[in-house]
């Protein structure tokens, strides 16, 4: 579909959609609904138990299904045609939506959703386009710490206990492994996105790395700036700003070869975690992009593994 689609045409479009659904025209009961300020500070009304939830983001979809919801549909992984590889067989059935960027508005529409979840998503238009179709929940802003995001989508959909009792096992999962790793606290943690232009670290308030924190971990020196993306692409002769005690890389590059020509590099063999054999390969929508409560739980699995040799069940 266009991305101009106009609001006329995709009201148009709900509405036929709407009548080839149905089954009990006007008798069909009105739903509870309630309010609720989502992440950019709209006021939105929602409805009080939604059925039929679309996840526009990473985070909604990993959020929804540690809540034990599976949305009727679902953006594609960044960079995938898939949802994120880390969930496995729990998103296996659900309806794509397309690309996170830029989903398809006639699939969102097709699907009838009573909710929709679009997290970091700030264009007005698209919001307004979103909003013709059902109401819409910005459930976080990039950047914001993942745990409040994931409080937030856990009150759209009616589920603020369900949302306790996770981060209660995530934290004590977590207080565990720092436990096991007590060896390597203080050990830094270099987090590193492959691109075609090159590595980029992320920055100190990215997601993982907030992981790492909670088992006291910590960033190599270069990598402790504020901000929750990523730096610009290193040149070769910067690639000791990737360096620490451990090494994990986040492949995004279309060649499946990228970390091995980055191996490849003369500088790269001087790096302390290359020369101690501490250099991983991971999941990039994984450890470089923003996730929830089962990425959190899947950074820990990829630590405990690395660091302590752990086989654990996928």
């Amino acid at each position: 579909m266009n991305p101009a689609l106009s609001l006329a045409s995709i009201v148009l479009l709900v509405l036929l959609t709407a009548c080839d659904r149905s089954t009990t025209g006007s008798n069909a009961p009105e739903l509870a609904s309630q309010e609720m300020t989502d992440a950019v500070g709209r006021v939105v009304r929602i409805p009080a138990t939604p059925r039929r939830i679309l996840a526009l983001s990473e985070l909604d979809l990993d959020a929804l299904l540690a809540l034990g919801l599976r949305p009727v549909g679902a953006t594609n992984a960044r960079g995938s045609d898939s949802p994120p590889a880390y969930l496995g067989t729990r998103a296996a059935g659900i309806e794509s939506l397309g690309n996170v960027a830029q989903p398809s508005l006639d699939r969102i529409a097709v699907l009838q959703p009573d909710l929709i979840l679009a997290g970091g998503q700030a264009d007005p238009e698209r919001l307004a386009q979103l909003e013709a179709i059902a109401p819409t929940v910005v459930s976080f802003t990039p950047g914001e710490f993942w745990q409040d995001s994931f409080r937030r989508i856990a009150e759209a959909v009616a589920r603020p206990d369900e949302a306790q009792r996770v981060l209660d096992e995530y934290r004590k999962r977590a207080a565990a492994l720092r436990e096991k790793l007590a060896a390597h606290a203080g050990e830094s943690v270099s987090i590193v996105r492959l691109t075609p232009n090159g590595p980029m670290f992320m920055l100190g308030d990215a997601f993982a790395g907030r992981v790492l924190a909670d088992l006291s971990l910590v960033r190599p020196p270069a990598q402790r700036a504020p901000g929750a993306g990523h730096g610009p692409p290193l040149s070769r002769e910067r690639l000791a700003d990737i360096d620490g005690d451990w090494l994990f890389i986040g492949n995004y590059t279309p060649d499946p070869n990228g970390v091995a020509a980055l191996r490849g590099e003369p500088a790269f063999a001087g790096l302390r975690a290359a020369q101690r054999g501490h250099v991983r390969e991971v999941d990039a929508t994984l450890w470089t992009m923003i996730g929830g409560p089962l990425a959190a739980k899947a950074v820990l699995d990829d630590v405990e593994r690395a660091m302590l040799g752990a086989t654990l069940e996928p």
